[in-house]
Order: structure tokens, then sequence, then C-alpha cells
């Protein structure tokens, strides 16, 4: 069966991560859900881009997933983090040992929700500051595996990111095969 992951759209959430995963993913066969934080599946992106979500986080807050990704952006993710309901997903999945991402401002909820304690995470630089949170390790590297928890740095690593989600998902094989796809050279 193929993984489901759970990509949560908030106003003001960066498109091109969003996007990204959300393209990526399904390359790869990846069941991804995108959810609306509000009952208006409309997104208005940082950008100002539209994007419509498949469905309410509401409709889908208590659904199994393999995995939640959070895209980063600004005010995204201050909306995320207002969430009362995506801090007990996390919760919940942390609990379970299941997998969470978080890229560019977005580890900044994982912090909120209290799963960063001891680990080593990555972000959009200055948006975690260490003397805020002297618990968590912050890097400055592209990405960043802590067990469970996945976290990149900027629009800039969302493939990459993307790519590596599907080889923790799915196996190098798949990740592989979605590279190839892309056609990614050198420029």
């Amino acid at each position: 069966m193929n993984p489901t992951v759970l990509i949560p759209l908030a106003n003001g959430c960066e498109e091109l991560e969003a996007v990204t995963f959300t393209d990526l993913l399904r390359r790869a066969d990846i069941n991804v859900i995108t959810a609306s934080l509000e009952e208006n599946m409309l997104i208005t992106a940082s950008r100002g881009m539209h994007l419509t979500a498949d469905t309410t986080l509401e409709n889908v807050i208590y659904d199994d997933f393999d995995m939640i990704i959070l895209p980063g952006g600004m005010p995204g993710t201050t909306n995320l983090n207002n969430s009362a309901s995506i801090h007990a997903i996390l919760k919940r999945m942390h609990q379970e040992k299941k997998m969470i991402a978080a890229i560019c401002a977005a580890p900044l909820v994982l912090a909120h929700a209290g799963l960063l304690d001891g680990k080593k995470v990555t972000c959009f630089p200055g948006v975690l500051n260490p003397a805020d949170w002297p618990s968590i390790t912050i890097s400055q590297e592209a990405i960043v595996i802590d067990e469970h928890l996945l976290t990149s740095q900027s629009p800039g690593t969302a493939m990459d990111f993307a790519l590596i989600i599907i080889e923790q998902l799915k196996g190098k094989d798949f990740r592989d095969r979605v590279e190839v796809e892309l056609v990614r050279t050198q420029l």
C-alpha cells in the first residue's frame, strides 16, 4: 500500500514548497492530501498564488497518515502555529513515531509544539534563535534528519528535500526514478 502524507496549507504558505512537495511525492505514487486550515479550500500563498486544497483539516484531523509535511513561508508558518489542530496532529504523530517534516520557517511550529527538545534541526536562517531554544541544536545544513523528524532550510532546498522524503517513504529506487524523470542537469 502506498504511504499517505498530509500537507496542511495555511494562507501565506510558501507556494514553491507546497507545490514541490505535492508534485514530487505524487510522482512517486505517494497519496498526498492537501488540507486547508479553514473551511475555504482556496489558499492565498505568500507570493499571491492561489492554491486549492483537496479538503479541510477538519475533515481529515483523525485520519491516519504516514507523514506530515509543513511548508514554511510567512504568514503561513504563523497560521500553522496558531492552529490547535496542527499542534494536536503533530503531537499525536510524534508520539506514534510517524515521520514529521518541516521546511523554511515551519520548524518553528515543531519547536512550539515541544517536539524538538534534544533534537538537531535546520530552518531558514534566524527563525530559531539558539538563545530562545537552548535545548535544540540548530544546524546550518540544508537538510537534517534526526530520527523521525526531517527539517530543511528554505525554498531553495525544497526539491532535494522532497526527493529525500520520497526515499524515506518508498526507498531509493522510487527516489531515483522520480529524479531521472526530472532531468536534473547542472547548468
